[in-house]
């Protein structure tokens, strides 16, 4: 298979579909027109319908791939897909092999997001068509457990002819010739998209990945998904992590049980994180997004990998792809 041809490509750069308003239309339609493969984050059914006709109409001849983040997936969000004829489905966060098989036959193009060789492993034999092989330095929500350099060979080995993507601490073309070396057939970026002006983040947000000169793996932003991820420090984390980043007694237990309200159909994220505050320990996966206001960066989760600590300054989508390109 020439992967390139398959997604459409003309550079090795995947711009990972990131959640929360970060990855829509705007953002994953410039990656496309600049050659690499821009995906959409997970929207709520209307918007993402939109989204993938904005996409299409904004860069035509090119792949239109979604990022199905599988806690908050609903019936309806797949039958968009399938409806609306996308090119790439992105699985991420649980391997259902049902719906693998229900998006290949409808040939669909499904890479799964894993982080250990047994996530592989059952995504392969499940009919995944590549893999994106995530190291623990990734931003975000996290299932990768080691680093890229390490966790990447051992996909690779087990992919055999199936194409792997290499994510997590990719910033700069040197990143992306080095997984290209060992074998990926490209990178996924997210931290150096969000840095762009086609991202959904707020700008005091982009400033904080700028400035920033620390990242903390938590557990703490996890009501409703209670999962690890890879957030700045604020006032949030300062108030309810402990020093190794792990969350506090009191947080811990409330995630815990906290599971069921991701199936809560557009819940109003901006009103949630309104009522989200640094000295309550009920804290959501939310983010800072351009529609909210700048101080809400302190109970906000600023998800950024560890990249940000080499990342200085905003740019376009185009320029970003051309800054990853080999």
């Amino acid at each position: 298979m020439d992967i390139a041809d398959r997604l459409k490509l003309d550079v090795p750069v995947v711009q990972a579909g990131m959640g929360g308003g970060i990855a829509g239309a705007p953002l994953a339609a410039a990656v496309s027109a600049a050659g690499g493969l821009g995906t959409l984050g997970l929207l709520p059914p209307g918007q993402l319908k939109s989204a993938i006709a904005t996409v299409r109409d904004r860069a035509p001849g090119r792949a239109v791939a979604v990022n199905l983040l599988m806690p908050f997936i609903g019936r309806r969000h797949i039958e968009i897909c399938l409806e609306s004829d996308i090119d790439i489905a992105v699985m991420a966060f649980e391997i259902d092999r049902a719906l693998i098989q229900r998006l290949s036959g409808e040939g669909i193009f499904v890479m799964v997001m894993v982080g250990t060789e047994d996530q592989a492993a059952e995504a392969l034999a499940y009919g995944a068509d590549g893999l994106i092989a995530q190291g623990r330095e990734a931003g975000g929500h996290l299932v990768g457990t080691v680093a890229q350099a390490d966790f990447l060979p051992k996909a690779l080995a087990l992919a055999g002819s199936r194409p792997v993507f290499a994510a997590g601490g990719i910033a700069t073309a040197a990143d992306t010739r080095a997984v290209l070396d060992a074998g990926a057939a490209g990178a996924v970026a997210g931290t150096r998209f969000l840095l762009t002006h086609e991202s959904g983040a707020h700008p005091a947000y982009r400033q904080r990945i700028i400035d920033a000169d620390s990242t903390i793996e938590t557990t703490v932003f996890g009501l409703a998904w209670p999962a690890r991820h890879r957030v700045l420090p604020n006032a949030t984390t300062r108030r309810w992590c402990r020093p190794d980043g792990s969350a506090r007694r009191l947080p811990a237990a409330i995630n815990k049980f906290s599971a069921p309200l991701s199936r809560i159909p557009d819940r109003g994220d901006g009103a949630l994180l309104h009522l989200q505050h640094p000295a309550l320990p009920f804290l959501t996966p939310i983010t800072l997004t351009a529609d909210m206001p700048a101080h809400w960066a302190e109970r906000a989760a600023l998800y950024a990998g560890d990249t940000a600590l080499r990342l200085d300054r905003v740019t376009s989508a185009a320029q970003a792809v051309a800054d990853l390109a080999p």
